[in-house]
């Protein structure tokens, strides 16, 4: 996703480990139910056992959906006849993701919310941003930010969930409102540079390109390597006159950060430079 060409990548999807923190809540939540007057340990049960064994297909299935996500969806699809529940449901979920049918994901992801998300504000403002990210990548930015809305509900000081539920609304040309979520995310962790690198792809949205410029020189004095920050501020010297500066932040990108879009995007750059072209 961009907001003005300013790549964002969306690295939080759904680990084992977060998968394993829902399995575990949903267990304990479960013993409580089950033994609410009782708070004394006690020795494994049979169906302790069998929930270790749910864990330990949580994580085969959610390593395999990442590489092999046909064989996950099928091996997911058996393991909920052998009484995997969610978590086997959960997988699935991922295995689609994976397979590139974003909107089904989501709506897995989404209808897992009441049971695997109920214990933890924590558990269901993940499985709400992992749906956004899914409805992004389908394509429809206001289910997207619905999401993001309702898992800023539940962790409302989380500033990645601001940050992505500005990437949803930028997707939608609402770059104001962009802003004003960039601005909480700030103001909640100050010293995070990715904020500021995408608070200045929205203000260059809205024209405001000395703002813009302004918060790329503070992403880079907090990352001056940064080279979603590079970039941009090679376009914005590039839009401003100054090919030199321009060529020079385009070549940082290339160098380090190679091989990614941001590279791909400052070669593009440097040769629309040599040709003439205005810089994308």
């Amino acid at each position: 996703m961009t907001i003005n060409n300013v790549p964002r990548a969306f690295a939080r999807f759904i680990p084992a480990a977060l998968a394993l923190s829902l399995l575990a809540a949903g267990t304990a939540g479960a013993a409580d139910r089950k033994h609410p007057a009782n708070p004394q340990p006690q020795a494994a049960a049979p169906a302790d056992r069998e929930a270790v064994n749910h864990a330990r297909e949580a994580t085969a299935c959610l390593k395999l959906a990442e590489r092999a996500p046909d064989a996950a969806f099928d091996s997911a699809l058996t393991w909920e006849d052998r009484g995997g529940g969610d978590m086997a449901r959960l997988c699935q979920a991922m295995a689609l993701f994976h397979q590139g049918q974003f909107q089904a994901a989501a709506t897995r992801l989404e209808d897992l919310v009441p049971t695997l998300g109920s214990n933890t504000a924590e558990g269901a403002a993940s499985l709400f941003a992992r749906a956004g990210w899914a409805w992004l990548r389908a394509g429809i930015s206001d289910r997207a930010e619905r999401a993001y809305g309702a898992a800023l509900e539940r962790t409302p000081q989380d500033p990645e969930l601001l940050i992505d539920r500005a990437f949803a609304r930028a997707e939608a040309q609402r770059y104001q409102d962009a802003v004003e979520d960039l601005n909480r995310a700030i103001a909640i962790a100050p010293n995070n540079a990715e904020s500021y690198v995408y608070r200045a792809g929205a203000y260059r949205s809205l024209g405001k390109q000395d703002k813009a410029m302004e918060d790329v020189q503070r992403a880079l004095a907090l990352e001056p390597s940064n080279p979603e920050a590079l970039l941009l501020r090679g376009n914005l010297r590039a839009a401003g006159g100054n090919q030199d500066g321009a060529r020079a932040d385009w070549q940082m990108v290339t160098k380090v950060d190679p091989d990614t879009a941001n590279a791909r995007a400052a070669s593009d750059n440097l040769n629309r430079l040599q040709t003439g072209q205005v810089a994308k």
